[in-house]
């Protein structure tokens, strides 16, 4: 929650604030509401003897959640279209290791994992198609270097 939580106050100082709330939503809803509600249906237990203390309810895992719901929150307020090329692959990258490290630890399943990405995925865009117009609005300021009016 800290680096989603830095990054919008980062914007915010620099007169992004209609980004830096999208952030904030994505992070809070991805990891503190959809998380714990889709824990409290599912009900599904760990794997047996985790190497690290967790807490109970396996699917989806939290974790794996908010690394994917960060990686699609910076792509669209942080990058060009053209440029997010890079950032999809590093991306990527980051999500698969998060996966890697929660199944190696034995504190989620792999489908436990696979859940995480489609819920922080999920979350994350339709966020994201909710401040479309605000973002939208924010683009057109930068553009005319009017960001502060």
């Amino acid at each position: 929650m800290l680096v989603p939580l830095a990054f919008s106050g980062c914007l915010c100082v620099y007169g992004r604030w209609r980004s830096g709330l999208f952030v904030f939503t994505v992070a809070v809803f991805g990891s503190g509401v959809v998380v714990p509600l889709l824990k409290s249906v599912a009900g599904r237990p760990r794997p047996p003897h985790p190497s690290v203390l967790v807490s109970d309810g396996s699917f989806p895992s939290g974790q794996v959640c908010a690394a994917v719901a960060l990686v699609i929150a910076v792509a669209v307020v942080a990058f060009r279209p053209r440029v997010r090329t890079w950032w999809w692959a590093f991306g990527a990258l980051y999500v698969g290791a998060m996966v890697w490290s929660r199944t190696w630890l034995h504190t989620q399943w792999l489908t436990d994992a696979l859940g995480g990405v489609l819920a922080g995925a999920g979350t994350a865009l339709l966020l994201w198609c909710a401040f479309a117009p605000l973002l939208r609005r924010e683009a057109i300021r930068m553009a005319t270097g009017r960001l502060w009016d």
